[in-house]
Formats: C-alpha cells, sequence, structure tokens
C-alpha cells in the first residue's frame, strides 16, 4: 500500500510540474505577444467626412451656372474680409489664400473697396489699392473642379496661381513662405483646427497677418430648429442634419495656443431671405456647404419631414404679415492674428494705463 501511495503521489508530482511547465510556455507567449498602441501626438477626432464634402464640391461646381447664382454669399464675405486687410498698410509680395474655392478673394480683389458710412469721404485717408501691393496670389483649394470653375471668365487683377492640395489640414509650405495668409469660407470643415492654425504660423513670415472668415456659432439656427422639430415628430427621434459650427469664444483661445498675437475676433449676421426651405437648402447645395458630418442619418430626407419642416419654420421665424418669405441667419465669425515677431508690438502691462475709460465715455456710473 505504501508503494502504490507513493507511485501514485510521484504520478500526481509529475502530473502537476508538466501542467505548470505548459503554462509557464504559455504565459511567456503572453508575454511575448504584441498588442496595438496609439500613435505619438494628440489623437484626432474626425467630425467630418472630408471624402464626402470634396464630393459636394465637385457636384456643386460641375453646374458652374447654378454655382455662380448661389456664390452671393461667398463673394460678400470674401469682399468684407478684403477689407480687412487693406487697412494693413504695407505690400505682401506673397500670400496664400487657403481653401480658395473659386477664387473668391481674387476676384473680391478687383471690386472697390468698401466704405465706411459714418466716416465722411473727404476725411478718409487715401489708401493704396490691393492690386498693387499684392504681387502673388497661390489660392489652394482641394477639388479641382471648384477652383478652375471660372477659368473661362476675365482674369483677376491680381496674378494668381492654382494649388490643388490632398487636404486643407496639411500644407505642403515651407516655414516662413508667405506675407500673409487669407482663408474664407473654409476652416468650418477642418477635423483639426488647432493643428491648422498651428501650420499657418509656422508657413507665415515674422509679423505677418493671418486672417480668416468662416460659419459659425448659430449659423442657420432657424433650419436646425424645425429640422430637429419635424424629425421627432414625424419619426420620433433626431438626427444631425446641419453640421456643428464652432463659437466666437472658441476662436480667441485656439489663436492663442497656436502662437498668434495681437488676436482680434468679431461676428457679423448675414441674414438671406429666401422663398421657402426648399430654397434655401437648393442654394445651401449649390454652394457645396451642405451636410458632411461623419455619422449622420444619410440619404434624402422623407417628404414628410420637408413639408413638416417648412410649416414649423414658418411658424417660429417668420414675423406676422411676412409669410411669403423665411428669413436665414448666416453668422460669419472674422479673425485676425499675427505670428510674433521681435519687432511686434506689445500690449502694455495692466495697470499702466494713463487715461480713464471714465473720462473717455463722458463719465457717469454704470446703470445711467
Amino acid at each position: 500500500m505504501f508503494v502504490v501511495y507513493y507511485d501514485t503521489m510521484s504520478l500526481f508530482a509529475c502530473s502537476i510540474r508538466s501542467q505548470f511547465q505548459r503554462c509557464s510556455r504559455s504565459s511567456q507567449l503572453l508575454l511575448r505577444r504584441s498588442y496595438a498602441v496609439q500613435a505619438p501626438g494628440a489623437p484626432t477626432l474626425e467630425v467630418f467626412n472630408s471624402h464626402m464634402k470634396y464630393l459636394q464640391k465637385e457636384r456643386a461646381a460641375s453646374n458652374p451656372e447654378s454655382s455662380r447664382q448661389a456664390d452671393y454669399l461667398k463673394d460678400e464675405i470674401a469682399l468684407r474680409l478684403v477689407d480687412r486687410l487693406l487697412d494693413i498698410s504695407r505690400d505682401f509680395p506673397k500670400v496664400l489664400d487657403l481653401g480658395a474655392n473659386s477664387c473668391n478673394i481674387a476676384r473680391a480683389l478687383a471690386r472697390p473697396p468698401l466704405l465706411a458710412p459714418e466716416i465722411p469721404e473727404e476725411v478718409q485717408a487715401p489708401k493704396k489699392p490691393l492690386p498693387e501691393r499684392i504681387h502673388e496670389l497661390v489660392c489652394a483649394e482641394t477639388s479641382p473642379t471648384m477652383l478652375h470653375r471660372d477659368d473661362g471668365l476675365e482674369e483677376p487683377v491680381v496674378p494668381i496661381k492654382q494649388t490643388i492640395l490632398p487636404s486643407l489640414e496639411t500644407l505642403p509650405y515651407e516655414p516662413g513662405t508667405f506675407d500673409a495668409v487669407l482663408s474664407s469660407m473654409a476652416l468650418h470643415w477642418v477635423n483639426d483646427l488647432p493643428s491648422l492654425l498651428a501650420s499657418i504660423n509656422s508657413v507665415l513670415k515674422p509679423d505677418a497677418p493671418f486672417i480668416a472668415a468662416m460659419f459659425g456659432g448659430d449659423t442657420l439656427y432657424e433650419l436646425r430648429a424645425s429640422l430637429q422639430l419635424a424629425d421627432l415628430e414625424r419619426r420620433g427621434g433626431v438626427a444631425p442634419h446641419i453640421s456643428p459650427l464652432a463659437d466666437v469664444r472658441d476662436m480667441g483661445g485656439l489663436l492663442g495656443k497656436a502662437g498668434f498675437k495681437l488676436l482680434t475676433v468679431d461676428v457679423d449676421d448675414i441674414i438671406v431671405e429666401y422663398p421657402d426651405t426648399f430654397a434655401l437648402m437648393q442654394d445651401v447645395q449649390a454652394m457645396g456647404e451642405g451636410n458632411a458630418i461623419l455619422k449622420s442619418a444619410g440619404g434624402p430626407l422623407p417628404r414628410d419631414v420637408l413639408l413638416a419642416n417648412e410649416a414649423i419654420y414658418r411658424e417660429l421665424h417668420c414675423k406676422e404679415g411676412e409669410k411669403d418669405r423665411i428669413p436665414a441667419t448666416f453668422r460669419i465669425i472674422y479673425m485676425i492674428g499675427w505670428k510674433e515677431a521681435p519687432t511686434q508690438r506689445k500690449p502694455l502691462q495692466r495697470g499702466t494705463g494713463q487715461v480713464n475709460i471714465k473720462d473717455v465715455l463722458g463719465g457717469g456710473a454704470f446703470g445711467q
């Protein structure tokens, strides 16, 4: 009995030893196993479908007549952006137009500058026209059809160089290349806006300006609200039909983090009247500004949702006696930032002011 018991324990011990060795080998294999790791750098959150936006611009520009008729908003914003550049009294040998669309900024340079009605014309100091101060305008765009849409029309007054970029988020230019960077109606489709702003700061020469205009804030808030209510009523849920937009309070912080100095950010609301919501959405598509959210519902809206949206829009946002037309608000964020330079003017420290603001405003307490 003793011998049998000893053999049984030996067999048991051998079995345990062999299992332990197998476990050790498997554990060694597990330790050598490779795991997925995150790439270095900050993760990029993709909100917009860049390929879908490319197709939308190509489709819009493939019908030149319809696309030109819907360019009223882009042309007006480009003119207001160029007016801000006119206030800078210097020459710009080489300027980048980032997200040029159909070279709207190049066309705006040929138009007469805006006049301030509150300042008498004889008091305004004469300014050298911008076409005489810009020697080369590099128009960079991702959509070839959109960029070359107006090649058959009259050439711009400023020498331009049209360039196709695979993406607006990666700039293929050396640091210190441009004397100014302009961007009109393009930055609101960028996924990694902080990284792009840092790249723009890099390609600028010292003490060079960056001036941009983009949709933001409450753009088309009327259509956004009515579509949500129509979706909720007809389909029992809400889907995103209008892309999210940056707020004006965010842009100053983003410009500062990208290294820009002497920041200026302001907002302009442009209200356009349309006969109905169908004309509004048709013009938005002709601009190439349709919804491009990465995880949108996709597909056309059902007829019953569109009809419900039309009725809700008129009921909520049209005044009495003006039901024959609808207002649509486009909020434009304008921003100006300067690349830092040793000779650049610096803001004074707090508490060093010599003039009391009460003396400038006429005195008195707040609320009077």
